[in-house]
This record gives C-alpha cells, sequence and structure tokens, in this order.
C-alpha cells in the first residue's frame, strides 16, 4: 500500500459508512489494505475531516457532471486540478481513481445528501455547494440540468433558497448580483444593507471550515472575498460612508 493511500484511506472517517462507503467499495477493496477498512463502519467522528469533505465533494462533482449526460474533458480537468492544489500527486491519481468509478455508478443523491446533512457542518455544507457551481462553470457554460442537480443537491443538504441564490449570484452577475449575495432587497436601507452585509460576513467567514484544511479554507477565502466586493460595489453605488 503507498503512502499515498495511506495518507487517503487513513484519514477517513464517518463517509465510509452509509450509502456513500456503498459507493466507494469496489475501489476502496482495490486500495485499501485490512488495517484501514476493518471496522470502518463503526469510525464516528465529530467534525468533518478533509478526507471527508472531498469524498463527498467528487460523489457530488459525479452527479452534477451527469446532469448533461456528457462528461466534459475540460470538467474532468477541474476535478484534477482543484484535487492537485490539495494534494501530491500521488494522492490525485488515488481520488482520479475513486472519482472514475463514481461516475460509473448510479446512486440515490438523496440518500447521499442525508449521510452529509446527519456528519457534516452547515459552513462546510455551504462550501460544498460554492465548488459544485465552480466547477457548473468550467467549460465557460453552465447548463441549466446542472444547476438544477445543484439545487435538488442544496435542498437535500438542507441549504435554504436564500443561502442557495447568493453562492449562485456569485457565479452569475446582474445588476441585482450584490444584493442577492448579501441576502437582501436592493430597496432595503442602508442600516439594513450594513447589517445583511455583518451577517454574511459572519456567516461566510474562512475560520468557519478551518477545520477542513488550510487549502480548502483559502478556498472559503474566495467566497467571502467576494461578499465584501458585493458590500463595496452597494457603498458605492449609494454613497454611503
Amino acid at each position: 500500500m503507498s503512502v499515498g493511500n495511506k495518507m487517503l484511506w487513513g484519514g477517513l472517517g464517518w463517509v465510509l459508512g452509509g450509502p456513500i462507503g456503498a459507493i466507494i467499495g469496489y475501489t476502496l477493496a482495490g486500495m485499501a489494505s485490512p488495517v484501514y477498512s476493518k471496522g470502518y463502519q463503526s469510525r464516528v467522528y465529530p467534525q468533518t475531516k478533509p478526507g471527508d469533505f472531498i469524498v463527498s465533494l467528487l460523489v457530488l462533482f459525479g452527479a452534477v457532471m451527469k446532469a448533461d449526460n456528457q462528461l466534459l474533458k475540460s470538467e474532468l480537468d477541474y476535478v484534477k486540478q482543484f484535487l492537485s492544489k490539495q494534494f501530491s500527486r500521488n494522492q490525485v491519481q488515488d481520488f482520479m481513481t475513486l472519482f472514475k468509478d463514481i461516475v460509473k455508478q448510479d446512486f440515490s443523491l438523496r440518500d447521499v445528501c442525508r449521510q452529509i446533512v446527519r456528519s457534516m457542518d452547515h459552513p462546510s455544507r455551504l462550501e460544498l455547494i460554492h465548488i459544485l457551481f465552480g466547477l457548473s462553470k468550467a467549460d465557460g457554460h453552465v447548463h441549466r440540468d446542472e444547476v438544477k442537480v445543484i439545487k435538488t443537491i442544496a435542498r437535500y443538504l438542507n441549504i435554504n433558497e436564500n443561502d442557495f441564490n447568493s453562492i449562485e449570484a456569485m457565479f452569475f452577475r446582474d445588476s441585482f448580483s450584490d444584493y442577492i449575495i448579501l441576502e437582501v432587497d436592493n430597496s432595503a436601507s442602508d442600516h439594513e444593507v450594513k447589517k445583511a452585509y455583518r451577517k454574511m460576513a459572519t456567516k461566510y467567514h474562512p475560520d468557519k471550515v478551518s477545520h477542513l484544511g488550510e487549502d480548502l479554507k483559502h478556498l472559503a477565502e474566495e467566497k467571502f472575498k467576494t461578499v465584501n466586493e458585493a458590500y463595496q460595489n452597494i457603498k458605492k453605488e449609494r454613497g454611503m460612508n
């Protein structure tokens, strides 16, 4: 068993049980040694681990990529590049092997999301949705069927409509995007806008997902930066102090 495999499988917790565990079972059997696979279903962690997050994300990546009935090279490249920012070359190869098995399988998206909800905190689930939109836009064109699947995933993950619309507006900009990102109406008072900004800055603060690791925290900083930019745009538009 390679060092890369040990790091990949040794750090996983709750994902190795339930429907996600069943989805990756074939690959696990071929890659993991008994010391990591024996008794894995009884392991429970109170907080999401980086490995749990990544494997859950790969399962959801597969669902979004298959939404338009085609697997594009640009989307596969996005997945590989995303992994390359987080892991070593050997680990990326391990994850891509896993991912190629995942996309070949049919699975219950609702059951997968229910497992995620039981074991993953809300800020981590928001980050899942943010990254899925990044995948959808990887080829420069967001297919409406992909957005439909992401919205279904968000609903299954107990992400409310305002939060979903806020994240979606970070990728589809128009004259109302800044307000949608802050989850406030464009007729809101300056005081209400400031209050909304403080609320969203707290909700999307990178420290909320620090338990996912520094690299994933860096991705959360992009979402946080977009919230700040939206607020600055509104301030400039209104001449707010």
